[in-house]
């Protein structure tokens, strides 16, 4: 059942959840979702007033994870547009050739389409490309940043390249990564910032401060890169 606390201006929806417990848990989760963990006799009025004392917090956490939010301008897929890849802009150009292809090129984003193909549109053409490449150096960069995490014995996830809705990388419950495939269009340092995020979730699940002084420790620039990512991308 979903619950209502006021936080000044501010609504703060929450999922209460009771069970044999001592204490109270808030959690906010990267949906933005708000969790309740409560003891089974606590006083629905006793709740809301523990989330309105923790109300800053939360609405802190919840930006947070907002800016993980793919914002990727609409394109129709024509010649003289911009495409983003690793954080720099291509011209695009779209020509008939003999099959369908993509190339980089003098700062142009080039794609062939068949001659032949009537139903393949520069859309799919390129789609298809970013995918693989994203399959591709995503995980290489995963595979990069997980040296790092060797000395707390954190071991090769599963990645999963997957399209969220809102947000860049999550890890989960299982144990996998997911990684989103727009990431491809974001700088290298944006990219292994996410991934770097997603991996000291194995050392510390939840964000607290243990979680961000192994973040800063793995990356002491990474409030740069994740203010590049949101930039970039808007």
């Amino acid at each position: 059942m979903i619950h209502t606390a006021k936080y000044g201006t501010k609504n703060i929806d929450f999922l209460l959840f009771r069970s044999i417990r001592k204490s109270l848990t808030i959690e906010v989760h990267p949906d933005l979702t708000v969790k309740i963990l409560a003891p089974i006799n606590t006083a629905v009025e006793e709740i809301e007033k523990r989330v309105i004392k923790r109300g800053a917090w939360i609405i802190k956490q919840q930006r947070y994870f907002e800016s993980f939010l793919p914002r990727t301008p609409q394109r129709e897929y024509i010649s003289g547009e911009t495409h983003l890849y690793l954080g720099r802009r291509y011209l695009l150009k779209i020509a008939r050739e003999e099959k369908n292809e993509v190339k980089l090129k003098d700062g142009c984003l080039k794609v062939s389409i068949g001659k032949d193909d009537i139903n393949t549109t520069a859309r799919n053409v390129l789609a298809g490309w970013y995918k693989s490449r994203s399959e591709k150096i995503l995980a290489k960069h995963l595979l990069q940043n997980l040296k790092s995490f060797q000395k707390y014995n954190v071991s090769e996830p599963p990645l999963l390249i997957k399209r969220m809705k809102n947000r860049w990388g999550s890890k989960t419950p299982s144990g996998k990564i997911v990684l989103n495939p727009e990431l491809i269009k974001a700088p290298v340092k944006c990219i292994e910032y996410v991934i770097i995020h997603e991996l000291c979730h194995f050392v510390h699940p939840q964000h607290n401060k243990l979680f961000y002084q192994l973040q800063e420790k793995m990356m002491p620039d990474w409030k740069r890169w994740k203010d590049r990512l949101e930039s970039i991308m808007s």
